[in-house]
């Protein structure tokens, strides 16, 4: 089996061309506050009050919420984007199969 890292980001390439999703803390937040989400993940370095504030509402509305290894340069290079990306809002899985870092 491959490292988790790989897996992890080719499921997040896979999920950004394929499926619907959000980038941002705003949209991470909004998303959690309404359970708009199917999964959330969020950077090693989010932010701690962003991050309490993301999995506090996550909790409270059953969404699923995934520490990604690596930082925001690392999820932003993950989802294909020239720039940092702190939390990564997953609504629809696509052809990914993203959902499955819920079950861990």
């Amino acid at each position: 089996m491959q490292s988790t890292k790989v897996d992890v980001n080719k499921q997040i390439q896979i999920v950004v061309k394929t499926g619907k999703v959000a980038l941002g803390v705003k949209e991470a937040l909004d998303a959690a506050r309404f359970a708009k989400a199917k999964l959330l993940i969020v950077a090693s370095n989010c932010p701690a009050q962003y991050k309490t504030d993301i999995i506090q509402y996550a909790k409270q509305s059953s969404v699923p919420v995934f520490n990604f290894p690596g930082n925001s340069v690392d999820l932003g290079s993950a989802c294909l984007k020239p720039f940092v990306v702190t939390v990564l809002t997953i609504k629809e899985p696509g052809d990914s199969e993203i959902l499955k870092l819920a079950e861990r």
